[in-house]
């Protein structure tokens, strides 16, 4: 199955994580990336693997750059295997994979997740499997949240090996993103108005409080010492920035209603 299988990367300044990712990667005979104008040494390290691709695109959307990335870069094989540039392909998984039929009747593969801090796997995680290996022409992809969603034509199988989750970049370019990736996801919590973890995580400070104890506890991350306990303040972190945004538009709209200038309310 190997030989008919393509990983699709993307990539924006991922210097700190794009060669081990690529090192698991050996066993493809192309490799497509979508770069969104990295300004680090990413560039040069995809020059060095000759069976990569690369083809460039700026950033608007995971929706979008996605959708560029699996139909419009001439992927000849019948698999695509889409990947962040933070994902370790484990030998297990290439093992499996290698013996997987082509022409079986699935559409799509779901893959569960290991995840790791500075190489230092934790026993658990919030990070859900997902299907990423998956048939051309079986699947779309579209905007949700602060990511992308995808949906697949027909019958999906659960692969038993996992890929593990290990982004050595810095916390200084991960709040960076934060900001972004929150904005976005509450502007699907808007929209969705739906579950009780929507309730809750529109309504701070509940949720950043909840899911520290939640990993920590619930999840035993407090057994994997100081990467359990990273884990647990990005967490809490990515949600506290969540619930600043909703203070933020409330604070906002009740200034707005003292001043007597009222614009649109986009929440409540």
């Amino acid at each position: 199955m190997l030989d008919y299988i393509t990983p699709v990367l993307l990539t924006y300044n991922e210097a700190e994580n794009i060669g081990r990712t690529l090192s698991r990667l050996a066993w493809a005979k192309d490799i497509v990336v979508v770069d969104s104008g990295s300004t680090d040494e990413t560039l040069a390290l995809l020059s060095r693997i000759p069976q990569v691709r690369v083809f460039s695109r700026v950033f608007d959307t995971h929706g979008n750059q996605w959708d560029y990335a699996v139909h419009k870069t001439a992927i000849a094989s019948p698999w695509i295997l889409r990947l962040d540039a933070d994902y370790q392909v484990t030998e297990a998984l290439i093992e499996e994979l290698r013996h997987l039929d082509p022409n079986a009747p699935v559409s799509a593969y779901r893959i569960f997740f290991g995840y790791a801090i500075f190489s230092r796997q934790l026993m658990s995680s919030l990070y859900p499997a997902n299907t990423i290996l998956l048939r051309k022409g079986c699947f779309s992809v579209w905007d949700k949240g602060h990511t992308e969603a995808w949906s697949v034509n027909g019958p999906v199988e659960t692969l038993k090996a996992r890929i593990i989750h290990d982004d050595w970049k810095s916390t200084e370019l991960w709040l960076n993103a934060q900001g972004h990736y929150m904005r976005r996801e509450l502007e699907k919590l808007r929209a969705e108005r739906t579950g009780l973890s929507g309730w809750v995580r529109l309504t701070p400070p509940v949720m950043p409080i909840a899911v520290f104890l939640y990993c920590l506890f619930a999840k035993g991350l407090i057994f994997n010492g100081r990467a359990g306990m990273f884990y647990a303040l990005q967490r809490l972190v990515a949600e506290a920035i969540l619930s600043l945004m909703v203070l933020e538009e409330k604070l906002r709209y009740k200034n707005e209603l003292r001043s007597g200038h009222v614009r649109t309310r986009t929440e409540v």
